[in-house]
């Protein structure tokens, strides 16, 4: 120890102070941005799987191995860094006293070598990734660097400063070794060489150990400084936000979406309040605090933009510039929210104000004026507004889940976007112009591209065998093994059909026992949900829900057994139902033929041979994790599979997912001409064979894609002859094809007729002197679905009247018209479907009302207009789907006049000779219906009109008290005959308000301003 060596410690000891206060200044300073966010309480448990991911995932480094050099050399530097801090601190004394180490460790062999091994180890770790961030600098123009928009500067610095770190573990120690001896060519092996060069010196190893102490300081002043330079925070933030992730098993945010969130529960149609509760993310402070650790976490690696289907064909959207825009913005913003400021939906400031409301100068003006213009920013918008986040950028994602799959410490970067997208639809209503009509056509249609409902069943009309249909060839699931989920586009579109039919056969093949529903099946609600309209993903949901629970009524939970040909439905059903009540065995088509392969209920005799490369769907490699079932069923048949270079986990999306399929591409490269691309330059490449090849895959979305794609690149003389197949059409031409009379008796089951239901004898009353006695009514039979009786409910709070029935099942015969007296109402006809109770009838499952038509739906023809007394009312005519009471109308829909379902037939003009005026009913039910309070805050976005619910429960006034005196008949109260309605808003149907519906933005859930979510109770 001399004057220099103490002078370097003194130098070194003050400035670490001043570093050390920058370090936590800085630590502090995210731990109360961080907190900022929305709660998050599902996040934190259970504790022991949690940790031990996180353990995994730091010490295995799962992540970061997807890219192999990469990965080993950051698990050496990041060894080297954690366990390099015992000898960083070991440099405090260094610096005053050469000779210092360790008491009682400091000396022994096993302290050497660790020494040895970490000073080695840093320098080659960090020297591999400086190389491989030269390699992929964004200044080579023919490479689409990982790392452009990066932060250079952060880069450039702890790179510095983890070679010098690396450097100074070996240097002090060969420094010493030169000065004091004592080598060990055992734990020094590298070190002793290195002093041979060094002289004898104790002056020269306290500089070399005030070096290595400067370099870590600056790390620490540079972090307290600097809390936005990911590449240095996500060294302490990476911890917490595995620990953290969506998913505690330890899978990555993928396969559901995260459900709407706000105040820390899930959102649905029965418990949102537009006033209070936060719809999506259309402020940075409406992320939960786990979007706020992303955020800070994001390391600017760029390995989510390099596999991004958007980024990669010129689109504008970067999952890692996202993230960066959302970390940067929001620490910006945070001096202004921490101080309490907030704005209202208007743009106007409540947070702080005075006693008056008014804004408080005083306390805003202690805010930096960076913050408050930061304040005043959109989340999205154009440059015109300055938003952070641009809308082509926000719309450019397909949600493949590349990013997310990629991203080496668990950032969710799809459920981020899809935030932002949920307030861009349910409260901007701003969104594409192409999504408004498809979600108009899942609205009204029940299917994205508006076909009508009968004709999901003409694929079956196509083909030469049987396929039993609920409610028509079978009852119930009674027999069956399978109920085959056909899907949208597998019941309308050309191509994905051929998938359908050649599923059907392979399943009659292999004798399983499998049925469709038909026209009652609607859309699973995957494109809506993905392009931000959760309520209207939650109203398709459950409709198919209770309609899926009627058909596995009775059926143990463990039988409920459903298969897909759709990627996008098998995520949907088998991820995503289970969030709002549904639960069922959901396997891919792709599963199940591999299966009844492997068990030899189907034997391949023929080869395809033809060299084929598979292209992964994104929502069943990525989402779902299901990479071999396809290529195995693909092994069997004969194939000669080609892998293209982007395959399994990195395969490149088709880009349709995301709700892309109904829109546009205007920017960049067609995605699905990119892949397509790919997939003919790879079929080329094997010599031999002078089949062309094909692409295979197992989605209607990416069929139909890569198909355009394909044709595309035809008509520019590339890849004659390759066709798009499923996966399922190759296994079709590898077996015996059967006899369709023999496919037919394999599909048939033999299902035991029901005992019909007994009523019990009422009470007899007496009849009034004035009424005559009504006829006995019989009892409808049970069927096999869920016909029902007298007041009975239907399964999932579907009241159904008189001899309504449910989806599927066949109506009862209908009694014979009798002489009915004026003051009895006859029983209502038969009906099918969710019927309710009314006139009115939902195109595509959504109830409408009053004289409204359905978009594509031919008009009935106009009842002749005839004398009816004004206690009578003619009987509804028989509806299908879910038919609503009187005027209930479905969320969103604004219609008038007697509503007609897609491909239903126009009722007929002639009514039952004893039938009850049509007018008169209503008028009753609504003098029983609850006053409506106009709102008197204008609501934006998904307002609601109060007291509308959801499909599948009843409309308001359905379940009105009964009086308390029984009644001897059904009586209908005398009421005024009214004049047919002259509007399409009109109160319980009856034409008692003119009073015209409020103009909705264009395709969006438009509601009337200030109104309530649809299932609140009044």
């Amino acid at each position: 120890m001399n004057a220099l060596t103490v002078t370097l410690g003194t130098i070194g000891a003050v400035l670490s102070l001043v570093c050390w206060a920058s370090f936590f200044g800085g630590v502090s300073r995210v731990v109360r941005t961080v907190m900022i966010g929305q709660s998050a309480p599902d996040r934190w448990r259970p504790f022991l799987p949690r940790f031990k991911t996180m353990l995994v995932e730091f010490i295995a480094h799962t992540r970061m191995v997807k890219f192999r050099t990469v990965g080993w050399a950051h698990w050496i530097f990041m060894i080297g860094f954690l366990g390099g801090f015992m000898l960083w601190f070991e440099a405090y004394g260094q610096t005053f006293d050469p000779e210092f180490h360790w008491p009682i460790i400091g000396d022994t062999a096993v302290y050497h070598l660790w020494d040895e091994v970490l000073g080695i180890g840093t320098v080659i770790g960090i020297l591999t990734l400086i190389t491989i961030r030269q390699l992929n600098h964004p200044r080579v123009p023919e490479r689409l660097s990982r790392f452009s928009g990066s932060n250079f500067t952060a880069a450039y610095f702890i790179e510095a400063v983890g070679l010098l770190e690396g450097l100074g573990m070996i240097f002090v120690k060969a420094g010493k070794i030169a000065t004091y001896g004592h080598a060990n060519p055992a734990t020094d092996f590298f070190t002793m060489r290195v002093a041979e060069l060094l002289p004898a010196s104790p002056t020269m190893v306290s500089i070399f150990a005030f070096i290595k102490l400067m370099s870590g300081m600056a790390f620490l002043w540079y972090l307290g400084r600097n809390v936005t330079w990911g590449v240095i925070t996500h060294r302490f933030s990476a911890f917490p936000n595995i620990y953290f992730k969506r998913e505690d098993d330890g899978d990555v945010a993928l396969g559901a979406a995260k459900p709407m969130m706000s105040k820390g529960r899930a959102l649905d149609m029965e418990n949102v309040d537009p006033d209070t509760d936060t719809l999506g993310a259309g402020r940075i402070e409406d992320f939960s605090w786990k979007g706020w650790l992303d955020f800070t976490t994001c390391t600017e690696c760029g390995r989510c933009q390099s596999q991004c289907p958007a980024w990669n064909t010129g689109k504008p959207l970067s999952p890692k510039l996202l993230i960066m825009s959302l970390r940067d913005h929001g620490y910006a913003k945070a001096p202004y929210l921490l101080a309490g400021g907030r704005k209202d939906i208007g743009g106007d400031e409540v947070g702080l104000v005075d006693a008056e409301g008014n804004p408080d100068e005083a306390r805003l003006a202690k805010i930096s004026a960076q913050a408050k213009a930061e304040a005043e920013r959109p989340l999205v918008g154009g440059e015109d507004v300055s938003g952070i986040i641009d809308p082509e950028v926000l719309w450019s994602c397909t949600t493949c889940g590349a990013c997310v799959e990629q991203c080496p410490v668990d950032i969710e970067h799809v459920d981020h976007i899809i935030d932002m997208r949920r307030y861009q639809v349910l409260i901007e209503s701003d969104f594409p112009s192409e999504l408004a009509g498809l979600f108009k056509n899942l609205e009204n249609k029940g299917n994205p591209w508006g076909q009508n409902s009968k004709d999901r069943l003409n694929w079956i009309n196509e083909l030469d065998f049987q396929i039993p249909v609920f409610g028509r060839e079978a009852d119930s699931f009674d027999g069956y093994e399978y109920l085959f989920w056909v899907g949208c586009a597998g019941a309308y579109e050309d191509r994905a059909k051929k998938t359908t039919k050649a599923v059907a056969e392979l399943l009659a093949t292999a004798g399983v026992k499998f049925m469709v529903l038909g026209a009652e099946e609607t859309c699973t609600g995957d494109s809506a949900r993905r392009a931000g309209n959760e309520f209207l993903f939650q109203q398709l949901a459950q409709q198919n829900i209770e309609l899926l629970d009627s058909v596995f009524e009775g059926v143990e939970q463990s039988k409920k057994k459903i298969v897909v040909t759709c990627a996008h439905c098998f995520n949907a059903l088998n991820n995503e139902y289970p969030q709002v009540g549904g639960n069922y065995e959901v396997v891919h088509h792709t599963q199940l033929l591999n299966r009844l392969v492997r068990s030899k209920q189907l034997i391949p005799v023929a080869s395809v041979t033809q060299n084929v490369t598979y292209h992964d769907p994104c929502y069943l490699g990525r989402h779902n994790k299901v990479y071999n079932a396809p290529r195995e069923l693909m092994a069997a048949s004969g194939s000669n599979l080609v892998e293209m270079p982007r395959h399994g986990e990195r395969s490149m999306c088709c880009g349709a997912g995301g709700a892309r399929m109904w829109m546009e591409e205007q920017l960049g490269k067609r995605i699905n001409i990119d892949r397509v691309d790919e997939g003919l330059s790879t079929l080329a490449a094997p010599s031999g064979g002078s089949a062309p090849g094909k692409i295979a895959t197992g989605c209607p979305f990416c069929r139909v894609m890569l198909n355009d794609g394909v044709t595309a690149r035809q008509e520019k003389g590339e890849g004659e002859g390759v066709e798009v197949v499923d996966v399922a059409q190759l296994m079709l031409d590898a077996i015996d094809r059967v006899e369709p009379a023999e496919l037919t008796e394999k599909l048939t089951v033999i299902q035991e007729p029901k005992a019909p239901e007994t009523e019990p004898e009422p009470e007899p009353e007496p009849a009034p002197a004035a009424a005559a006695p009504a006829p006995a009514t019989k009892a409808a039979p049970t069927g096999g679905g869920l016909a029902m009786k007298g007041p009975a409910k239907a399964p999932g709070g579907l009241g159904m009247k008189g001899a309504a029935k449910a989806p599927g099942a066949k109506a009862p015969a209908a009694p014979a018209a009798e002489s009915t007296p004026a003051a009895e109402t006859p029983a209502a006809p038969p009906v099918k479907g969710l019927a309710m109770k009314g006139p009115a009838k939902a195109p595509g499952g959504l109830g409408m009302k009053g004289g409204a038509k359905a978009p594509g739906a031919k008009a009935p023809a106009a009842p002749a207009a005839e004398s009816t007394p004004a206690t009578e009312a003619p009987a509804a005519p028989p509806v299908k789907g879910l038919g609503m009471k009187g005027g209930a109308k479905a969320p969103g829909l604004a219609m008038k006049g007697a509503a007609k379902a897609p491909g239903s037939k126009a009722p007929t003009t002639e009514a039952p000779a004893a039938e009850v005026s049509a007018e008169a009913a209503p008028a009753a039910e609504t003098a029983a219906a609850p006053t409506e309070t106009k709102p008197t805050v204008p609501a934006k976005g998904l307002a609601m009109k109060s007291g509308f619910k959801r499909p599948g429960p009843k409309a308001p006034g359905a379940a009105a008290p009964a009086p308390t005196e029984p009644a001897a008949t059904d009586e209908v109260p005398a009421a005024e005959p009214t004049e047919p309605e002259k509007s399409g808003n009109g109160t319980g149907g009856n034409g008692a308000s003119d009073i015209a519906p409020p103009t909705a933005k264009p395709g969006g859930l438009g509601f009337k301003s200030g109104a309530k979510a649809p299932g609140r109770k009044n």
